[in-house]
């Protein structure tokens, strides 16, 4: 309800400003996979540089010097 109210408010230059295409793969399903996938790929690169920052940490602490 509000935002009917608040659209009528708005002035022509403000709706122009507010408009924007999609174009394919932007939006619905395919762009949801897309962005599935891509937060995937950073959790695994995130326990790939952990795990390797932890194995360096670790050969620190046990080699003798």
């Amino acid at each position: 309800m509000f935002r009917r109210i608040r659209r009528r408010l708005l002035s022509p230059e403000e709706k122009e400003r507010r408009r924007f295409y999609l174009l394919p793969g932007m939006g619905g399903r395919a762009f949801h996979r897309k962005q599935r996938r891509i937060r995937m790929a950073a959790i695994l690169v995130g326990l790939v540089v952990s795990a390797l920052v932890a194995l360096i940490i670790y050969l620190m602490n046990t080699r003798p010097l």
